[in-house]
């Protein structure tokens, strides 16, 4: 991209911005052998599924006060829809089951990678199970408030304290107790004992740390090839791949790992693991080499012939979730044509909303305006409708906008899902919709798509909307892009282009392009830097003073947006810089103060911002875009960071009025098309590019694709819509 936009007036250079390099507050350190390492997990999940599935981890085992009612519907909801799977006929047809001996699963998965076997003796797939028929149409809605969520389950004093005493005699902290007890249930201490590696089950604790816990607990005994050792390495090595994104992983993938922590014959851990039910084998596309009627050597020929179809390992909670979603959105895409949407204003989405029960439609900002306009073409006749956000931000921004009186009720996905915004739900516990529109599809995660799929009625109908070019979901799955590869359902893409020069930028990063841009009104600029260092103090300058001056646009309305947290110009360190000039002060409240902006983690994978008011007993106060939100004392460490500076996950779903994107030097290699497509798109009226990379940002945009993630709903659609032969 070349410089030839006219940069904004900077400030006076004796209003250095400097700051230290890590400036957040961290948890108080666990003595070895072992202690929770919750960056080492925030890191890895940074260059794929986000950081914020990693920090919202990194609290989930303590109390969640202000996200209890929301994970106890979540719980039983989920615990519905299991009960809705094993009330069917019939299993679903995903996935291969396990059979046979270990020593033939073995044997069987060794003999599909090489290409001699089709697996079909090991991997079945059962009949899709019949559906019930569509309801009847409904004229008016009929809302029923669901019973109010149980509080969330909290580990009894008694088992925290056991788990106390067996964590003590392998050197680990105390501190570890309430999410081990969590993990792992009443019966911890024992389990622990018996098998000291289900230490892993913690969130950001390593494979070394629990190795050292199993030696200070075992002794000699706690050796490389231990058949626990090899369960729960394999099991962290699968929660770590779903981190990044994949809801399972290729077997040969998984060896590997296991060899890199030096497990002596990572085959038979494999074999072992699957054997004790740990994890799960999936061989999904096993059936397509075979034809009926085709004798055993042509069918041995054509097995031979094709492509070898790689064998998965994945845990069953992710298992559980991705056959779901499949079996509902199949149910879905099979609903015939509806004649009441036939009396609809003519247009692209309403005749495919006429004809099927599941549509994708993709487009940027401005498109949203056309999905949620069909809430209103529903109410017009008469059905009941909803339109559901990721973040509160976008439904404020939807309700607030010029689209706001045709979207009607515009909730939050997860709202939606706990029952505290929306419809309610009918007597059979699915939401009263005629009609469900998602914005910002592709934030769904696979574990999200199947509460929410579950939940619809037969004979609703379900819109997937948003822009394919955004980062994926912070939680497992590529949910929305397997269902454009899968092509499930009709596909309809916006012609409305986002405005502007910002609009026209981001337009072109789509495609693999950075062009220049005209920026007469400054709405683009490009601020050169040559290190970390001066990329922090420019950025302090463009928030504090620049933007504001120049453009009109306050400094708690300018969204600083970088590649991580760590590093000299991360999160960290801005949001240290940006706190010392716009806001000093002790951090007398667990590291904040009042006016300090804040980025809060209620649960995994979703970031709220807001500005701390108070502190009490009873914890943090915070504005939440007007909302009121207390954040437990204890919990300050894991769910809050400061907010001026966020990452691009974290800001996904949301736009500010302007937005500062740093790039220093270092975060060369962390670029690629859909985070700097994503970045750039944060500002509705100014971007400034804080630009240290040189020509690594061009590349990133032309040839730099985000990180692969292994799924397997895209294949599981698939087979479920493919033609039936006669």
């Amino acid at each position: 991209m070349e410089h030839a936009v006219t940069a904004l007036p900077p400030a006076d250079d004796d209003q250095d911005a400097a700051a230290p390099a890590d400036a957040e507050r961290t948890g108080p350190g666990a003595p070895e052998p072992v202690a929770p390492a919750p960056d080492a997990a925030e890191d890895a999940a940074e260059g794929g599924a986000g950081e914020a599935a990693a920090e919202g981890a990194e609290g989930a085992a303590a109390g969640v006060s202000e996200a209890e009612a929301e994970l106890a519907a979540q719980r039983e909801l989920r615990a519905r829809i299991e009960q809705r799977k094993a009330e069917k006929a019939g299993p679903v047809e995903a996935g291969g089951k396990l059979s046979g001996t270990a020593a033939d699963l073995l044997a069987a998965v060794r003999a599909v990678e090489s290409g001699a076997s089709s697996g079909t003796a090991v991997f079945d797939s059962p009949a899709l199970a019949p559906r019930r028929a569509a309801p009847e149409p409904v004229p008016a809605a009929r809302p029923v408030v669901p019973a109010p969520a149980r509080p969330a389950p909290v580990a009894a004093p008694e088992t925290v304290e056991a788990v106390v005493a067996v964590l003590g005699e392998g050197g680990a902290p105390a501190a570890l107790a309430a999410p081990v007890a969590a993990a792992l249930g009443e019966a911890a201490a024992d389990v622990l004992r018996e098998d000291p590696w289900q230490l892993l089950a913690v969130p950001g604790v390593r494979p070394e740390q629990a190795d050292g816990f199993a030696r200070a607990l075992l002794g000699p005994e706690a050796g490389p090839g231990d058949g626990r050792r090899a369960v729960a390495l394999l099991g962290w090595v699968l929660q770590r791949a779903a981190l990044r994104g994949s809801t399972a992983l290729e077997a040969g993938e998984a060896r590997a790992a296991l060899a890199g922590f030096a497990v002596p014959d990572p085959e038979e851990a494999v074999r072992h693991a699957v054997a004790e039910g740990a994890v799960l084998v999936f061989h999904d596309g096993a059936d397509e080499h075979e034809e009926p009627g085709a004798g055993e050597e042509e069918q041995d020929e054509r097995a031979e012939e094709a492509e070898p179809v790689p064998v998965l390992l994945g845990l069953d909670r992710y298992a559980l979730a991705e056959e779901s979603l499949a079996d509902g959105l199949a149910r879905l895409a099979r609903t015939g044509p509806d004649a009441r949407w036939e009396a609809a204003a003519p247009g692209e989405l309403t005749r495919a909303l006429a004809g099927h029960g599941l549509v994708a439609h993709t487009g940027g900002e401005a498109a949203r305006a056309e999905a949620a306009a069909l809430a209103g073409a529903a109410r017009e006749l008469g059905l009941r409708a909803a339109v559901a956000t990721h973040t509160e931000d976008g439904r404020r921004r939807l309700a607030d906008g010029p689209a706001g009186d045709a979207a009607g009720d515009v909730v939050t996905v997860a709202g939606l899902l706990a029952g505290s915004a929306g419809p309610g739900r009918d007597e059979d516990g699915a939401l009263a919709l005629d009609l469900l529109v998602v914005l910002d599809a592709p934030q769904l995660d696979v574990e999200t798509a199947a509460m929410l799929v579950e939940s619809l009625p037969d004979g609703c109908r379900l819109v997937l909307s948003g822009d394919p070019g955004v980062l994926w979901s912070a939680g497992a799955g590529r949910v929305f892009a397997d269902v454009l590869a899968a092509r499930a359902c009709p596909q309809v893409a916006s012609r409305t282009p986002d405005p502007g020069p910002i609009g026209e930028l981001v337009s072109g990063i789509g495609v693999g392009e950075l062009t220049q841009v005209e920026a007469p009104g400054k709405e683009v600029v490009i601020v050169p830097v040559r290190d970390a260092g001066e990329a922090v103090h420019r950025t302090v300058q463009l928030v504090a003073d620049s933007v504001p001056r120049a453009i009109g646009v306050p400094a708690d309305r300018t969204q600083v947006i970088t590649v991580g947290h760590g590093g000299a110009a991360g999160t960290r360190a801005l949001n240290a810089a940006l706190k010392e000039r716009l806001n000093p002060g002790p951090g007398r409240f667990g590291g904040f103060d009042p006016g300090d902006r804040i980025a809060y983690a209620p649960v995994p994978g979703r970031t709220r911002t807001g500005t701390v008011v108070s502190a009490d007993a009873d914890g943090l106060h915070l504005d939440c875009a007007g909302e009121r939100v207390v954040v437990d004392r204890d919990r300050v460490d894991t769910a809050l960071r400061h907010g001026w500076a966020l990452t691009a996950h974290q800001a996904v779903g949301a736009r500010w009025p302007a937005a500062v994107v740093v790039l220093p030097g270092d975060a060369a290699g962390a670029l690629d098309r859909a985070w700097v497509y994503t970045a750039f798109g944060r500002g509705e009226r100014h971007l400034s590019v804080v630009h240290g990379v040189d020509q690594a940002l061009p590349r990133a945009v032309a040839e730099k694709l985000p990180p692969a993630r292994t799924t397997r709903l895209r294949g599981l659609l698939e087979g479920l819509l493919a033609p039936e032969e006669d």
